[in-house]
């Protein structure tokens, strides 16, 4: 069993059952699941490209891509409906909070002039998003294998009912937050 998942069954419970005074061991929030959604537009014209950006997913999260396909078809982008337009991943259990850890611990210090994650950017629904510019903060990703920096979507999915609570169980998480 992972560190972070020990971690939110004995200390995160208590810190926040005393923070927001639940009364029910059902009412705490928890991390239900973390998208990572990869765009990637040049995928109509060569479809190499989309290939080595599921790879690049695939080497990060440690579990299979699966490729996102265009919804409607756009004319000033050139997109057709069903066209390939990037890739995504759903973490679950185990395998999301050692994505958690990783991100948290050895990712996000290895940005350049890191002063800490936008706090404001949740959806009202506890559910809290952050953008990555480069794949390469990731110890996994070979720099030299690279042909193209990608950035990528984190969505942390929560149960929690407000941004405030949200908020709270990231930041026990390990989440660094601007201040």
């Amino acid at each position: 069993m992972s560190r972070l998942k020990d971690l939110y069954n004995d200390e995160i419970k208590d810190a926040m059952t005393k923070k927001f005074g639940y009364k029910n061991v059902m009412q705490i929030p928890k991390l239900e699941k973390i998208v990572i959604n990869m765009g990637v537009g040049e995928a109509r014209e060569n479809a190499k490209i989309l290939d080595s950006a599921v790879k690049d997913l695939e080497i990060i999260t440690g579990q299979k891509a699966v490729i996102t396909r265009a919804k409607k078809s756009v004319a000033n982008f050139k997109l057709r409906e069903g066209m390939p337009i990037g890739c995504k991943v759903t973490l679950r259990g185990e395998k999301m909070y050692e994505f958690t850890d990783r991100l948290v611990n050895l990712a996000l210090p290895r940005v350049r002039d890191f002063r800490g994650v936008n706090p404001d950017a949740f959806d009202g629904r506890g559910n809290y998003a952050l953008g990555i510019k480069e794949q390469l903060i990731f110890p996994e990703i070979e720099y030299d294998k690279v042909d193209k920096v990608r950035g990528m979507d984190v969505i942390f999915v929560t149960t929690a009912e407000t941004d405030e609570e949200a908020r709270e169980l990231l930041s026990l998480f390990g989440m660094p937050f601007k201040k």
